[in-house]
């Protein structure tokens, strides 16, 4: 029987977190206030959530599914370094509003808050010191906690932007239960640390499901000569999973409330993302 959903009391911490319209648009200015969406909650369960974890503490996350019993297809919405900000509620929203349960987890949340940070070092402090395989178990049991509020796991997707999008590759790569993933602008090479010994790159082979990658031509820090090297693994592994580049687009072209935003490569990046969920079962079309 799924638990019964209940906002958490308004707390000093909650204040910040989920009073996130100083927090986040301070780390990123300027603000785009003319181009941020804004998907209204009538007709959908929308609740800020406690997800149990390891070591029997719980994280902070993000819920919105439509109204009804269910049990709705999952997607697990996986942050910027900006943390489960409005904007990545606004997407749990979005995704609701396509029949979707969707799930944001508080990634950070054991290193530190971020939603409340306006200096951008520090912001980076703190996500610096989050390991890979403490990301993996916790969306593990961010998948558990769907499974008991009528979300359909045997239709498990997953979406992430940027430091989320990395997550998005090496989760696919991690989990048997995803379905399909779609990775926006997210690093697929790098420096292997202790904290972060695999790419998106070494794990090309062992994705266990088709993976979307949209990125931006004009991203600086992700050159399309990388993105060259990961899609040339997924060819060597057989993989479908692929990319589709928008030649003009920055990184973060999908963030309405920054100046990087592209709207037609936004708009176009989410159709694509909801046809490669249901072309891949998940969703109304599929099924696993």
């Amino acid at each position: 029987m799924a638990e019964e959903l209940r906002p958490l009391p308004l707390t000093r911490r909650r204040f910040l977190v989920t009073s996130a319209g100083a927090g986040f648009a301070l780390a990123v200015q300027p603000i785009r206030a003319d181009t941020v969406i804004r998907t209204d909650s009538a007709g959908l369960v929308v609740v800020d959530v406690m997800i149990p974890v390891e070591d029997g503490i719980e994280i902070p996350g993000y819920l919105a599914r439509p109204e009804g019993e269910g049990p709705f297809p999952v997607v697990l919405v996986v942050q910027e370094i900006f943390g489960v900000h409005e904007h990545i509620k606004d997407v749990c929203r979005r995704f609701a509003r396509e029949g979707y349960l969707a799930l944001a987890p508080e990634l950070f949340h054991r290193q530190g808050e971020v939603s409340g940070l306006t200096d951008f070092e520090a912001i980076l402090a703190i996500v610096r010191q989050v390991p890979d395989q403490q990301v993996m178990t916790d969306l593990d049991a961010t998948v558990a906690y769907a499974a008991g509020q009528h979300g359909n796991v045997a239709q498990l997707g997953i979406t992430g932007f940027c430091w989320g999008g990395r997550i998005t590759w090496l989760y696919a790569a991690h989990s048997e239960l995803v379905t399909a993933g779609v990775a926006w602008y997210g690093r697929v090479t790098g420096e292997a640390t202790t904290l972060q010994p695999y790419h998106a790159v070494d794990v090309a082979a062992d994705l266990n499901a088709p993976v979307l990658g949209l990125y931006g031509g004009q991203d600086t820090g992700i050159p399309m000569t990388e993105v060259a090297k990961m899609q040339a693994a997924l060819e060597a592994a057989q993989s479908p999973s692929t990319f589709h580049i928008y030649p003009d687009a920055p990184h973060a072209f999908h963030a309405d409330y920054r100046p990087s935003y592209r709207e037609a490569a936004a708009r176009d990046g989410w159709q694509r993302a909801l046809a490669w969920f249901r072309e891949h079962g998940v969703g109304s079309t599929g099924q696993r």
